[in-house]
């Protein structure tokens, strides 16, 4: 009888240990698919707020590109980046011109023939200020021109054929920044140096030049505009715009020891920019997504260049 009384008090313990542990893990699954659940929820909601503070950002620019004949990092967008909260969530929106960068598309012609262009030289000056190698510069036409006859420190087709994977230049203009990351010589470790300072989105679309806007380019930038601008000269262009930005580039020959280089650099500044980087990160409880966008701007209307979500 006791044997028996034991045995099944060994039986009732296991069948409470095993119920134990199938409630157990079912309510552990239960949980899991509960969070997971949200946790997709308040993605996707964080991805609407993301787009929202986007447009948002859009709007602003708008706003302020209709209000004033130039723009500069005196601006409220660049002061003040919007952080906005409600019951759901944050977004923070953070904007940033491209205009006042150097754009790679018009460095190197499709021609392949850039011995004479202005913008080839403010890349090599660039390049020298930043301690990179200058042979980028032919990296860098390679890709960008129609013919397959590489440059001295340069590639073309054969020599990303021998890659692997293997693949093929653009022979066209730059798309985003990151491909530059497939040329030949710019490493991660150039390319995050060299990205501050040079975009691949024109004002206008198909224009053989781009002017650099003097009220937000780097000192990086406005160093590299002309061989004779010295740190002193490009530090009254800095200190100047802090005070009272340009209003036209011919602003800049009133600032002394520059009349004869502001003359000279007439076409190839602005003091308006018309393309922009909007970063918008919405987190909603756990949960933060991203959307980086491009877009160019022309009075009521956005044009976006560039998309991507993360």
């Amino acid at each position: 009888m006791r044997n028996r009384r034991g045995f099944a008090l060994i039986i009732t313990l296991i069948i409470t240990t095993l119920l134990v542990t199938v409630v157990t893990e079912f309510i552990r699954e239960v949980y899991m698919e509960t969070t997971l659940r949200r946790s997709y929820l308040d993605g996707e909601q964080a991805v609407l707020m993301a787009d929202s503070g986007i447009m948002g950002g859009v709007r602003l620019l708008q706003t302020v590109l209709a209000g004033q004949s130039y723009t500069s990092l005196n601006d409220v967008w660049k002061t003040k980046p919007l952080h906005l909260e409600d019951e759901r969530g944050v977004i923070d929106v953070f904007i940033e011109e491209e205009s006042g960068k150097l754009n790679l598309n018009v460095v190197a012609p499709p021609s392949g023939v850039y011995g004479d262009s202005y913008y080839a030289g403010v890349l090599l000056r660039l390049l020298k200020r930043l301690k990179l190698p200058t042979d980028l510069l032919d990296s860098l036409a390679d890709w960008i021109d129609e013919n397959e006859e590489p440059h001295r420190s340069g590639a073309e087709a054969n020599w990303y054929q021998r890659l692997k994977p293997p693949y093929l230049p653009r022979n066209g203009p730059l798309r985003t920044l990151e491909e530059l990351r497939l040329l030949k010589g710019f490493t991660s470790a150039t390319f995050e140096a060299l990205r501050p300072y040079i975009t691949v989105y024109a004002d206008t679309s198909g224009s053989p030049g781009a002017p650099i806007n003097i009220n937000t380019a780097s000192s990086e930038v406005l160093a590299s505009l002309d061989e004779a601008l010295s740190d002193e000269l490009v530090k009254r262009i800095i200190d100047r715009r802090k005070s009272e930005p340009f209003k036209s580039p011919s602003d800049l020959v009133k600032v002394a020891g520059l009349e004869q280089i502001g003359t000279a650099l007439q076409t190839r500044i602005t003091t308006k920019g018309g393309v922009y980087r909007l970063l918008a990160t919405a987190r909603i409880g756990e949960t933060a997504r991203t959307i980086e966008a491009v877009a160019r701007l022309g009075g009521s209307h956005a044009e976006f260049l560039y998309w991507r979500e993360y």
